[in-house]
């Protein structure tokens, strides 16, 4: 490497002082990551353009090239054929990101192989699945005109979009990518969903803003939360060393038809029973019974 790329004496004294500071190992230290055998990091760029293409897939005349009957395939086979290449290298680069893995480059690039073959060839399921809450939403909203207002303008079919892709890759054991690509939604629609939660089918979010699914987290089918609705954890169980112990279950599940307005916060590893109408603005760490309408503190079986 040349001299000029390992170091850089600025005509600023004060700027060279900030650098040493910055260069020193106790500081440095606690932030930096060094690329292991030149292996990059993830491309926020890339997964953009990826979902992106993604969406123009599952929702062809929406997004992307406006398509005919007779150009649809092609659109989509092209755009298959350049998710399933840039998707490969992106989840190479979040293999190669996991500490807690040791793999070889060889395991790397079979198991980004299988990955991303094995979202695309669920995205029949995918693009069913949200058809399933773009009709939820229609239906459960009376502002709404058509199904198809809400796949162009809501945040809750952004969010579930996102969460959809997500969830796949969460199950296929890839690391980093899928808190990537939930993040990007969670930025634009302020709905915070963790991939690893699990949502059944018909499900819609109306309004959205501050909506937070923990990870570990079961929704039914045919569920609705509204805005500020929260479903964590209550406590945080510790190994002897203080560590947070990881992957135990910790939130809630909600049973089929459940409905939680606004502002409620439902915290543990409890159970919500079908049918169950949870008001705005309660705190429920307790079971709730099939049926049971919860508000302000008062249950109504």
């Amino acid at each position: 490497m040349h001299e000029s790329q390992t170091s850089y004496a600025s005509c600023i004294p004060e700027v060279d002082k900030v650098a040493d500071a910055l260069c020193q190992s106790t500081s440095l230290s606690k932030v930096w990551r060094e690329a292991s055998s030149g292996a990059s990091m993830p491309s926020i760029t890339i997964l953009k353009e990826i979902m992106q293409r993604l969406r123009a897939i599952i929702f062809p005349g929406y997004f992307g090239s406006s398509v005919s009957s007779r150009s649809v395939r092609y659109h989509i086979a092209a755009n298959l054929d350049s998710v399933y290449h840039l998707l490969r290298e992106q989840i190479s680069r979040g293999f190669s990101f996991a500490d807690n893995l040791d793999l070889a480059p060889l395991q790397i690039k079979e198991k980004a192989d299988y990955a991303s073959l094995s979202l695309i060839e669920r995205l029949p399921l995918i693009r069913d699945l949200l058809a399933g809450d773009a009709k939820a939403s229609y239906e459960g909203d009376p502002a709404a005109t058509s199904p198809g207002e809400t796949i162009f303008c809501y945040p809750s079919m952004y969010a579930m979009f996102h969460h959809r892709i997500a969830h796949e890759l969460y199950t296929l054991g890839i690391p980093l990518i899928p808190r990537i690509i939930s993040e990007m939604s969670h930025a634009r629609t302020g709905i915070d969903i963790h991939p690893g939660a699990v949502i059944g089918q018909n499900f819609f979010i109306d309004h959205g803003t501050g909506v937070v699914i923990g990870e570990t987290s079961v929704v039914g089918d045919s569920c609705r939360l509204y805005q500020g609705v929260t479903l964590g954890a209550v406590s945080f169980p510790k190994n002897p060393d203080g560590t947070l112990i990881k992957g135990i279950p910790r939130h809630p599940s909600l049973g089929n038809n459940v409905t939680v307005y606004a502002g409620a916060t439902i915290l543990g590893h409890i159970h919500i029973g079908d049918n169950a109408v949870i008001g705005g603005n309660v705190w429920i760490t307790n079971d709730v019974a099939a049926g049971t309408r919860v508000i302000q503190g008062k249950d109504d079986a």
